[in-house]
């Protein structure tokens, strides 16, 4: 079977996924089922068919597995969504629609990667640039203390999505050219010429605690880098002077940054009295849910979101549902297993772009394919941990699964970025008699 057939056969699936899940949420919400059900099913079928063509006639030799389980968590995350709230599930829908467009458009626009390399400095200053719009009087704005996301008109918009992608090209270029030196120089003699990147990641990760206080961001930037870092030298070295740089920056400001000190102790302590019912009524809720799901979970549509109180108004039980622990609202529903299940498709996903890294022919399609499956890993790990409590609780959202427009259009341009990579990397391989 070729590689476009596997991906189409890897589709359908996705397909019935979307129409049982529909079918599981609106059973307990009435009996109508029938034809809604299977429009949502056909929507998504056109628009994952639609895709494939676009991939077959322009990206033939792409991975086959990545754009199905890409799909697969996007399903997932409709019905979820809509489960929560269905108006929020129709704009998903349609920032899915200008995602795929999006995703095409990188495709279309951006014929061959590799030139990126030439304005890596420009994508690095266009980088940090977005990461300080939240900050800007007019347009950002805190929320839950943190500055994540930009206001124009209606849209809110969250500048940290993108930076990560334009972060990760610019370490791919930069250690791609400078590897050699790093790989036979000591530490104490490598030259702060090339040590630069470890020193600016680094203030920039301490900077986003301080500035824009996003404690998820700074772990998820400087996580990527620690990895490309690693893929580029093979030096566990550099990884453990790095992680002692982040942890020891960690801990002053912990004691040091009021906000972050606030973060830390609702981690430490979410059932302290004073703390429950105010600042850590999120984390202790969300716990509270995963432990009511169980091992099977209660089921679609039956996890208890909000409570009806006196005069018709309602009282939130769960905050965010919708965003940050959309993961507590799938453990309550579907159980430990459902949730690990999740996780297995997004290690999948993961793996399938490190093997791209692996099969790549040149330096920079190396370290840009092993650089964007590191974030991606990294994002689930900073969302997942911080509901289930391993690290604090940030607005970093569950990629292609949580509620967001810019979240779901840079992972779709993450998407393409490695299809891109593969199909260069599988084309050479094919020519030179290789299995892939």
């Amino acid at each position: 079977m070729s590689a476009r057939s596997r991906e189409l056969f890897g589709l359908l699936p996705v397909t019935l996924l979307v129409t049982a899940g529909f079918t599981a949420v609106l059973i307990t919400r009435s009996s109508q089922t029938g034809k809604v059900t299977i429009t949502y099913g056909l929507f998504f079928l056109g628009c994952c068919l639609f895709a494939h063509i676009f991939i077959r006639a322009r990206l033939p030799n792409a991975d086959p597995y990545l754009f199905p389980l890409g799909a697969l968590l996007a399903a997932f995350g409709l019905v979820m969504i809509y489960r929560i709230d269905p108006k929020l599930a129709r704009q998903q829908a349609e920032w899915f629609v200008v995602g795929l467009v999006l995703f095409c458009a990188t495709i279309v626009f951006l014929r061959d990667y590799r030139v990126l390399e030439r304005y890596r400095y420009t994508i690095a200053l266009a980088s940090i640039g977005l990461l300080l719009l939240p900050r800007v009087p007019g347009i950002g704005g805190a929320t839950n203390g943190a500055y994540l996301a930009i206001h124009v008109g209606s849209l809110q918009f969250q500048p940290a999505e993108f930076a990560k992608i334009g972060i990760v090209i610019f370490l791919a270029s930069y250690l791609r050219e400078t590897r050699d030196v790093l790989v036979r120089g000591r530490i104490p003699r490598i030259s702060l010429k090339h040590f630069g990147p470890l020193l600016l990641v680094w203030g920039l990760a301490m900077l986003m605690l301080i500035f824009i206080r996003d404690l998820g961001s700074s772990i998820m930037f400087f996580g990527a880098f620690l990895a490309i870092l690693y893929v580029a030298t093979g030096r566990i070295s550099f990884i453990v002077v790095g992680l002692a740089m982040f942890v020891l920056g960690a801990i002053f400001f912990a004691n040091h940054v009021p906000h972050v000190h606030e973060r830390v102790q609702i981690w430490l302590h979410p059932f302290r009295p004073d703390l429950v019912e105010s600042s850590g009524y999120q984390i202790a809720q969300a716990l509270f849910a995963q432990a009511d799901g169980g091992l099977f979970g209660r089921g679609f549509g039956l996890s208890l979101l909000q409570l009806p109180v006196a005069g018709g108004h309602t009282v939130t039980i769960l905050p965010a549902a919708h965003t940050d622990t959309i993961y507590a609202v799938i453990t309550n529903e579907l159980g430990l297993f459902g949730a690990a299940a999740l996780i297995l498709v997004y290690l999948l996903f993961v793996a399938r772009g490190f093997k791209t890294a692996l099969m790549a022919h040149d330096g920079f399609s190396k370290l840009l394919a092993a650089g964007l499956a590191s974030v991606v890993a990294l994002q689930v790990f900073v969302i997942v941990g911080g509901v289930t409590r391993v690290i604090p609780l940030t607005g970093v959202t569950l990629p292609l699964v949580s509620y967001g427009g810019s979240s779901i259009l840079a992972n779709f341009v993450v998407l393409a970025l490695l299809l891109m990579i593969s199909n260069e990397a599988r084309r050479v391989h094919t020519e030179r008699g290789g299995v892939v």
